[in-house]
């Protein structure tokens, strides 16, 4: 099979654990690209934050962002757009303020979170370690449903970070019953993402594809979360990191290293070294 597009989760794929992109994960993208193969960033980061990450890769290419919310490479210009409607922002965020638990709603241009302060430590931690940009507005308010009552926001994207996992379960139970506009994603005990209803890196690479002229038989996905999963399954070749739980292991066609390891790194230069490059191929009538 020739393979035509490379998509990259960001945190625990590209980045270390340290948050940092190593030289020769740079090296390994421009390697792939010099091939002619369209690489693109499946994250559910923001979109400032992931383009930040594009242009330390050098790429000039439409990424996937807010878990699939989001896809473009100008912030003014997406090419795809799918928010959650003012109207059910409001509703779900007066509802969760209910539960003791920290909401963010993450626009592409600002965040907006309550005060609550987490007791739990490793979440604490894990709030706002999306490597947002300085520059991307973050705004702290006693009352996001007040906030947004008075100025409506239709977001791609909500956070929500519990104190404990049976107020999260409640939450999605109940949510699901009431919301048929939405979708969500528990990515552990204590965090849920919540999104428009058939949002998901999935359907983002999908409708990427479809722009593109490319099958998903001719993309390789490169994944370490459960979010990552569906996307993994799908694709032509999908790789599971060494430090992705079992589950997405057991989905992928080919594990390569941690992303301490330089995962992708080994994986790009391992399996696209034995690929001619996409000009050669299309000359030779190999591809059309």
């Amino acid at each position: 099979m020739i393979y035509r597009l490379l998509a990259l989760n960001i945190d625990g794929t590209l980045l270390q654990s340290n948050g940092r992109l190593h030289k020769s994960t740079k090296e390994a993208i421009e390697y792939v690209q010099e091939k002619g193969i369209y690489v693109t960033l499946i994250t559910s980061r923001s979109f400032p934050s992931a383009k930040k990450v594009a242009k330390a890769l050098k790429l000039d290419t439409q990424i996937v962002t807010h878990r699939g919310a989001f896809i473009g490479k100008n912030i003014d210009k997406p090419v795809y757009v799918n928010r959650i409607a003012e109207e059910v922002t409001y509703d779900i965020i007066r509802f969760l303020e209910g539960f003791p638990c920290q909401i963010r709603i993450v626009h592409e241009k600002f965040a907006l979170a309550n005060k609550y302060k987490l007791n739990h430590n490793l979440m604490a931690k894990t709030v706002f370690s999306s490597g947002d940009p300085v520059f991307y507005s973050q705004q702290f308010v006693e009352s996001v449903s007040e906030t947004i009552l008075e100025e409506p926001v239709s977001p791609p994207k909500i956070e929500v970070y519990f104190e404990n996992s049976e107020d999260l379960e409640d939450a999605r139970t109940a949510i699901r019953g009431m919301f048929s506009e939405v979708d969500m994603l528990k990515l552990n005990d204590l965090r849920l993402e919540i999104v428009s209803a058939g949002v998901s890196k999935l359907n983002g690479l999908l409708y990427l594809g479809e722009q593109l002229g490319i099958r998903s038989n001719q993309m390789v996905v490169i994944g370490d979360g459960m979010d990552d999963l569906e996307m993994i399954e799908a694709a032509g070749l999908g790789v599971a990191m060494g430090n992705a739980p079992a589950e997405v292991k057991n989905a992928a066609d080919w594990l390569t290293r941690t992303n301490d390891q330089h995962g992708v790194t080994y994986m790009v230069k391992e399996h696209f070294r034995k690929q001619q490059p996409i000009q050669f191929l299309r000359k030779m009538n190999l591809l059309k």
